[in-house]
């Protein structure tokens, strides 16, 4: 189905700064602006293990966060410059966690979701794109803790059984509600549903965080790095009760706006040239 998305300017707070990135990107702010190429063509209908349990793959996840707490937390912070704040939102809410909660932010950048990780302090489960697990990232999407979304209807049971019993052990689950990865961009795009809907579902509190850009300077500056540095800040949890009278759609939708609505506060903009709604 084709959406149109009508535009607005986009208006900032002084002193934000906004990355001058050459990339066209799609008309459609929902559309990758890269298509990875498929080098692992797997069937996701029949016995797929969305929620690998084999002895090799929780060594091999074990592994792989043991790096990024290791490595890849350290290369953020050298690399990117990577700053953490808001992390008082998640000490003072503690009690609200105790069921598991559910993160969202935009997408920005190849290593965002350990960003993620790394902001929260908590091992995270996430929806990846099918073609991603198809690509020759499948290793480090499976091993980070990403679950193929798939197209057809029993795929989609195996997805949807993974996701509950992850829930039912109250782990955490993270979701980019933009649907797609685009390189530094600045505004904040518009939400698919989905997100939402799976909190309203498991009844969890959604958290947003939101990455935002600091122009490089100093030693980044000396060194001509090309891309900007990076903030995450993490927002107010939303609750999930719905004391509204709402129905759900309508409850979904409240999760997506106020979500929307925080990230473009906390990313510093004043008109975000996007509406909320991706679908």
């Amino acid at each position: 189905m084709s959406v149109t998305f009508e535009k607005k300017e986009h208006i900032v707070k002084p002193g934000v700064y906004i990355p001058q990135i050459d990339i066209e990107f799609p008309e459609n702010p929902n559309e990758p602006w890269i298509h990875p190429e498929i080098v692992n063509p797997t069937d996701f209908e029949n016995n797929y293990p969305f929620l690998d349990k084999s002895f090799k793959h929780r060594l091999m996840r074990n592994l792989i966060y043991i790096g990024m707490v290791v490595v890849v937390f350290t290369l953020q912070k050298i690399r990117y410059g990577l700053k953490v704040k808001g992390r008082k939102n998640l000490r003072k809410n503690r009690k609200l966690f105790k069921n598991g909660a559910l993160t969202v932010s935009n997408h920005i950048y190849r290593w965002d979701f350990p960003a993620v990780f790394q902001a929260t302090h908590r091992k995270m489960w996430y929806p990846a794109r099918a073609v991603q697990v198809e690509s020759k990232d499948k290793n480090l999407i499976r091993y980070t803790g990403g679950i193929p979304i798939p197209e057809t209807l029993g795929g989609l049971r195996g997805f949807n059984k993974a996701f509950d019993e992850l829930h039912e052990k109250k782990k955490w689950i993270h979701v980019f509600p933009e649907a797609c990865r685009w390189e530094f961009y600045e505004p904040i795009r518009p939400f698919i549903i989905g997100a939402f809907k799976m909190a309203y579902k498991y009844e969890i509190p959604v958290i947003p965080l939101v990455f935002s850009y600091r122009e490089p300077k100093g030693i980044y500056k000396l060194f001509k790095v090309k891309h900007p540095l990076l903030t995450i800040t993490i927002g107010e949890p939303i609750s999930p009760v719905n004391d509204k009278g709402m129905s759900r759609n309508e409850f979904c939708n409240y999760l997506r706006h106020q979500a929307h609505e925080q990230m473009v506060k906390m990313a510093g903009i004043e008109q975000n040239m996007w509406p909320v709604e991706g679908d």
